[in-house]
């Protein structure tokens, strides 16, 4: 099918973002084959893409195995011009009022361009080495507090809070963000504890790519937690994406993803996310797959392979454009409005997002010439120059 026949979907456009492989990338699953590191001009360079392409904005994650979010958010915000940065406040790795000024600050360097994602679950072990000590539900307990004191000093107060986790006496905020009250607050997670925090504190609930009977069930849940506080919460969801021309190509796109696994690294995986992971979310995702290579998808197009051995988000979306945008088209209306993609590589991978799929989810604006040459109509024959498709940045 030509780009120019395809129409639009959906009722509201979603907005799509991407992700920025803060440790590492490559074209292969388990394996150190072809491995990039994730030094900054490799960021830059998949940031610059994006900012291009067309997303909206970007995921960097946080982590001991990752670069500093932070840090790299602000570099990369200097190098982009509409992107937006999501990045992780980790409550326990420092105080409210430091957060505050350090995200101040971002929002003020990208001119309103900073999302906020708080990241309150992880492995208990990589917890102790940040120095946060606290049994799974407590986190959240603390991370009350934290937001309690973070809150009232970005929407410009002074906050004096002894609490059982958090002290702070006249604390303020003396550079005050663009954009106001405070940038949107982002969450993920699935127990009972991390969905009565996100109930009360959040403006968007996040899902990893779980099966759409159980995203709905999970969507369900946040509402009724948020009505009953006498808020609305909105939905995005995590998903890979392995896009092409039709859906067999796909196919085999995700069968050589995880062909150089072995099945040593998978259950050495899969053991390490049994035994130092107390996230339920993590359990879930596990669960799709059992660490069984032999049945990976686990609804129409939904593919588990990423979730063998990578922690996390561990679902992809495989097929061909007009495929995945009909399970898009599922996903949203359960009321998702928002999607954080990835694919490995991610530079070309964003690549086959954009030129693919989002002309099918009426994403990008159409632009550009072809010139006469080895790319256009005639090949340097002489043939006039036509419109095509082209991607610049949604707004």
């Amino acid at each position: 099918m030509s780009v120019e026949t395809l129409k639009p979907t959906g009722s509201d456009p979603l907005n799509f973002f991407w992700f920025i492989p803060t440790s590492g990338d490559g074209p292969y699953l388990g394996t150190d084959d072809f491995y990039r590191a994730p030094d900054h001009a490799y960021l830059r360079e998949i940031a610059t893409a994006v900012d291009r392409l067309g997303f909206g904005g970007v995921l960097i994650p946080t982590g001991a195995n990752c670069e500093d979010s932070w840090i790299t958010a602000t570099a990369l915000a200097t190098a982009t011009e509409r992107l937006k940065f999501l990045v992780a406040i980790r409550p326990g790795t420092a105080t409210p009022a430091f957060y505050a000024r350090l995200a101040s600050a971002v929002d003020r360097v990208s001119n309103g361009r900073l999302l906020i994602n708080i990241v309150v679950g992880g492995a208990p072990k990589e917890l102790a080495g940040d120095g946060i000590f606290l049994p799974h539900d407590a986190r959240y307990d603390h991370a009350e507090e934290f937001f309690e004191v973070f809150e009232t000093i970005a929407k410009g107060g002074t906050a004096t809070l002894d609490g059982k986790y958090i002290k702070a006496e006249g604390a303020k905020l003396n550079f005050p963000f663009v954009q106001k009250p405070r940038p949107p607050l982002y969450f993920g997670g699935s127990s009972d504890a991390a969905i009565e925090f996100s109930a009360g504190r959040t403006d968007k609930y996040l899902t990893w790519g779980e099966p759409p009977a159980q995203v709905a069930e999970k969507i369900a849940t946040v509402r009724a937690a948020a009505a009953a506080k006498g808020r609305e919460v909105t939905f995005g969801i995590r998903l890979h994406f392995i896009v092409r021309e039709t859906d067999e190509e796909a196919f085999a796109a995700a069968d050589k993803l995880i062909s150089r696994l072995s099945d040593e690294t998978i259950a050495a995986a899969q053991e390490k996310f049994r035994n130092e992971s107390d996230s339920v979310g993590q359990h879930r995702m596990a669960a799709l797959h059992g660490g069984r290579r032999d049945n990976l998808y686990v609804a129409p197009n939904l593919w588990a392979g990423v979730g063998l051995v990578r922690g996390g988000a561990g679902t992809a979306l495989v097929g061909s454009p007009e495929t995945i945008a009909a399970r898009l088209r599922e996903y949203q209306a359960l009321g998702i409005d928002t999607v954080i993609g990835s694919g490995y590589p991610h530079l070309e991978e964003a690549y086959k997002v954009a030129e693919l799929l989002f002309p099918v989810l009426g994403l990008g604006r159409r632009s550009g010439e072809v010139i006469s040459g080895d790319f256009g109509t005639g090949a340097g024959l002489g043939a006039r120059p036509r419109r095509i498709a082209g991607l610049a940045a949604a707004v």
